[in-house]
């Protein structure tokens, strides 16, 4: 682990967030899925700090950041996104890259605080659909949902393989690293707090989808939305939706591809950021 890569803290609303930062230019904020940390976001990390300043962050509750007071629910997950860039000295747009609930989280701070947000970069999106993984819809069942999440390493193992096309990308430090975050006290209380907040056994709730795409529409921010060819999170088909949706956004489709393609196309994603954000790629790819 470099000196980079090594856990930093700061204090946001205060509660103890752990984050990364690196680089220098325009700032880029990382934002990730439910259950999950900012490791999904470790490859962008370092590809993007070559050229911009970037935060990867741990959203409350997950990973190494405390719980939120508040009710965690997306308004509150948003306001959060916004203290903690008060808290870190960002008093300018950023580009916010959000995966699963973290596009979702990325698309309210866009309605709610505009001025914070340079763009939007949506991978595999919660939000443009009602279509979710058996998984995550269980846990909105009572008493069900504290049961599967009683941390193993087999279960742990089988949500991250569901989160590849390639099984090979769920690693044994990928493993590792999720089984600890499963461990934590918080972590399981939290994601059965966002799931019923915003999800029910049926799907994902329509009313908060159909209100935040409302809005989006009228906004004038630059968007960009990806998705997973075999994504078995949120299936590929809520791209067409997100397509109807935002006219105006560009998409594009990863070919044989799953839930994080930040992680599976690594390289291919990072390119299109650039060229989203009018950055020249170099010739050599990065």
């Amino acid at each position: 682990m470099t000196s980079a890569e090594r856990p930093r803290h700061v204090t946001v609303a205060g509660r103890r967030v752990r984050h990364r930062i690196d680089g220098a230019g325009e700032p880029v904020v990382l934002l990730h899925g439910i259950g999950r940390s900012m490791r999904d976001f470790a490859e962008q990390h370092e590809l993007l700090a070559e050229r911009f300043r970037v935060h990867s962050v741990d959203l409350p509750g997950h990973g190494g950041s405390l719980p939120m007071v508040d009710p965690c629910n997306l308004p509150s997950l948003a306001r959060f996104v916004g203290r903690y860039l008060d808290a870190v000295g960002v008093h300018r747009p950023a580009h916010l890259v959000g995966n699963s609930l973290g596009g979702a989280i990325a698309m309210q701070l866009a309605v709610t605080e505009r001025h914070r947000v340079a763009s939007l970069a949506l991978a595999g999106s919660a939000g443009f659909g009602r279509e979710v993984t058996l998984a995550l819809r269980l846990l909105t069942v009572r008493p069900l949902g504290r049961l599967l999440l009683l941390p193993s390493r087999a279960a742990v193992r089988r949500t991250e393989l569901a989160l590849f096309h390639d099984p090979a990308f769920a690693t044994a430090e990928r493993i590792a690293h999720a089984l600890e975050i499963a461990r934590l006290p918080y972590t399981g209380r939290v994601m059965i707090e966002i799931a019923r907040n915003l999800g029910q056994f049926q799907g994902v709730r329509a009313q908060w989808r159909e209100q935040l795409l409302a809005r989006m529409a009228d906004l004038d921010v630059p968007t960009l939305v990806v998705w997973g060819e075999r994504d078995l999170i949120l299936p590929a088909t809520h791209l067409e939706a997100a397509r109807a949706a935002l006219p105006k956004a560009r998409t594009h489709l990863f070919r044989d591809c799953g839930h994080l393609p930040q992680v599976e196309r690594a390289d291919e994603f990072h390119r299109l950021l650039l060229s989203f954000w009018g950055v020249p790629v170099p010739a050599g790819g990065r």
